[in-house]
Parts: structure tokens; C-alpha cells; sequence
């Protein structure tokens, strides 16, 4: 099988997987790999292996660790969630292990530059701009020879469905062979972070919030960005 032929089949796996993620469909039960932490009000925080971040308090956090994916959805309606569509406050942190999917890192880049949040980025009920920090085509896809095959990017935006307002923001990485790779999660191909709140005149400040404290391994989203604005 011709290696682009296989990167599609690999794009399919992988998005597939990471909107199960998103949002899951596994029972709303605890999880032992959960752990949740009260801080000063109004935030609680979570851990779910090597994910930290913060969510609002009344929200309900489960853990996702299925297959190679593994993180945390939370929303104050987790069912209402599963729809994905912006329409329901919430927030999802994942990321994937590499090293079990068995595939080259660079394959993560077509899942993250669009398909992975496909169905929040090009609903007709929302609207947003994205800001690409790296795009590096890794070679197979005519990119460059030696390209690394990295990717970062942030995104933020409106949704209006069935006349409910919110925002939303997100953080997606696929480190490929670039300087990601030794940030974070050593195992991970791709990195993906999504929150919505009501939109309100506070929203756009709480989103940035829940996105700078997450924290994959040692690093967070600002080290993150830091790093791919020092190759700008």
C-alpha cells in the first residue's frame, strides 16, 4: 500500500478515535486514574495521568483512557457534551500514545490540521479563526526533504445553536520530529485541548485560563506556544 494511502487510512484511525474522546460515550462513572483536587473556589483540579488542569467547580470530570487515547472530558452536562457542536459548556484534554498506534509521528499532522475538531471548527452554527504557529508537511505529503512534520495551532470562536451563545477556544500539537517532541509527553503524537463556555463578557478570559493551565507532563500549553512562536 502506497504510504499516502496509508496516511489516510491512519487519518481515519486517529480522528475517529480522538472524537470518541472528545466526547466520550463510555459510562459517566469514576475512574481510577481520575483525581480531582478543590482549590480556591471557583476552580477544582484535575489529573488524569499525565494531564493536569483546571475546570469549574460544579462541572463533572471523567477520564478518558481508552486504547491510545488517554485525558479528561468535563462539562456541567456530560451527555449534552457527547454532541460536540458548541452548544454546551465544557472541555476536553487528550492526547495520544504514539508508541501504540505504531505508526510515524508525522501521520498525526493530517488529524491535526483540521479533521480532529472538525465538527465544532466547520459547523455551520459556528464561527472562529485559527493562528498556525508550525506547519511543517512532513516530506511524504510534499513537504520539504527532512521536514519534521510538526504542527501547532490555536483557535478560538462563537457558536449559536438553537439561539444559545458561547465561545470557544482550543490548542492542538502534533509534535511530529520537530522541538515538540521533547516537550510534554515523550509517547505523544498529537495534543489536542477544547473548551466552551457561555459566551459572556468574562468568557474569553476563563477559556484562556482552563487552556494555560493545562498541563501535559512538565509542560504546559504556554510552553507549548512559547516554544513554536521561537520558530516563527
Amino acid at each position: 500500500m502506497r504510504r499516502g494511502a496509508v496516511g489516510c487510512v491512519v487519518l481515519l484511525v486517529i480522528t475517529a478515535g480522538y472524537l470518541r474522546s472528545l466526547a466520550s460515550d463510555q459510562p459517566l462513572s469514576a475512574a481510577s486514574s481520575l483525581v480531582l483536587t478543590q482549590v480556591p473556589s471557583p476552580y477544582a483540579q484535575v489529573e488524569a495521568g499525565d494531564v493536569r488542569a483546571l475546570i469549574p467547580d460544579d462541572w463533572h470530570a471523567t477520564a478518558t483512557a481508552s486504547g491510545a487515547r488517554e485525558g479528561f472530558f468535563a462539562s456541567p452536562q456530560p451527555h449534552a457534551w457527547l454532541r460536540m457542536n458548541g452548544s454546551v459548556d465544557g472541555m476536553s484534554a487528550t492526547w495520544g500514545d504514539a508508541t501504540r498506534v505504531g505508526v510515524p509521528s508525522d501521520y498525526y499532522y493530517l488529524a491535526a490540521t483540521g479533521p480532529v475538531l472538525g465538527r465544532l471548527t466547520s459547523s455551520r452554527t459556528c464561527t472562529g479563526h485559527r493562528r498556525v504557529l508550525v506547519d511543517n508537511r512532513p516530506a511524504w505529503m510534499a513537504g520539504a526533504a527532512g521536514s519534521p512534520g510538526d504542527y501547532v495551532a490555536l483557535g478560538s470562536g462563537r457558536c449559536d445553536v438553537h439561539g444559545v451563545p458561547t465561545r470557544w477556544a482550543y490548542f492542538v500539537s502534533a509534535p511530529g520530529y520537530g522541538v515538540e517532541r521533547k516537550m510534554g509527553i515523550p509517547a505523544s503524537g498529537l495534543y489536542v485541548v477544547v473548551a466552551v463556555l457561555r459566551d459572556s463578557h468574562r468568557a474569553p478570559q476563563l477559556l484562556n485560563t482552563l487552556l494555560d493551565r493545562t498541563r501535559f507532563g512538565g509542560d504546559g500549553i504556554r510552553e507549548f506556544v512559547a516554544a513554536a512562536r521561537g520558530m516563527e
